[in-house]
């Protein structure tokens, strides 16, 4: 255990490994990360403990995450609070961007809240290095309820516009106290839930959009899109809101980062 911990409250995520196996290559990843990103809005990897039966990380210890956060506050989050969090947020995956890395699975279980409000972004294990031009990946990548559209239907040509989907329904969850999308079958409903709100795509509108594997015409109903703010009433309490989360919420792939300063 590294000395400067001695008598620190850690946090320990233990991997059991598999003799034949040994370390799952998510771990790996997540360590050969974690190592890069030294940043005050990503949560901390003090040491790596390997033995033949396990491989233990040893993470700063940060005391709840937003998920549980939003539960306990109810009805969404004091605009303050919001804009908060949202500020640390962008601030992390901007560190984590810049140096080509994608997170992708950034949902509200993976960003820990500390007891000061310092927002951290954890669990690296399926976040990815990321070269360009882009490489096709695997979209078996983020929770249903925080998956953008073009991940959804099959795309695999993936970029940084990934972990700004995801920003967007939570900076939207987290002003109205509900998720954006709430998914409750499969990709297909997962799909209908967000074009009923941002359209449904079609050649015009996204050329390609027709050719992705997951794109079922007859499983789609055809949405105008609409007015978030008549859907979510309370995206009106903070100046500005309704326009920045319909810039992270775009169908196609023009989701930004807004640039660290």
């Amino acid at each position: 255990m590294h000395p400067s911990l001695t008598n620190q409250v850690v946090a320990l995520k233990e991997i059991r490994l598999q003799e034949e196996e040994g370390a799952p290559f998510t771990a790996i990843r997540e360590a050969s990360l974690l190592k890069q990103l030294k940043h005050a809005n990503i949560v901390t990897l003090h040491d790596i403990i390997h033995t033949r039966e396990t491989l233990t990380f040893v993470f700063e210890y940060v005391h709840t995450d937003l998920s549980q956060y939003l539960e306990k506050h109810g009805g969404g989050l004091h605009p303050r609070n919001v804009k908060l969090f949202l500020f640390q947020l962008l601030r992390g995956l901007s560190f984590c961007h810049r140096r080509r890395i994608l997170h992708r699975d950034i949902k509200p279980q993976n960003l820990l809240i500390s007891e000061v409000g310092e927002l951290k972004i954890a669990d690296f294990g399926l976040a990815r290095a990321k070269s360009v031009p882009s490489h096709t990946y695997s979209h078996e990548v983020v929770t249903l309820w925080y998956r953008p559209p073009d991940v959804l239907l099959g795309s695999t040509d993936y970029s940084t516009s990934l972990d700004m989907w995801g920003v967007g329904c939570i900076f939207s969850e987290m002003i109205t106290g509900v998720p954006a999308f709430p998914g409750v079958r499969d990709i297909q409903d997962q799909l209908d839930k967000i074009f009923k709100v941002v359209g449904t795509p079609t050649e015009e509108t996204w050329p390609g959009v027709t050719h992705l594997p997951n794109y079922k015409p007859h499983r789609l109903v055809l949405h105008r899109p609409r007015r978030l703010s008549s859907l979510f009433p309370r995206l009106n309490d903070i100046p500005h809101a309704e326009s920045l989360v319909t810039q992270f919420l775009q169908v196609r792939k023009e989701r930004k980062l807004i640039k660290d300063r």
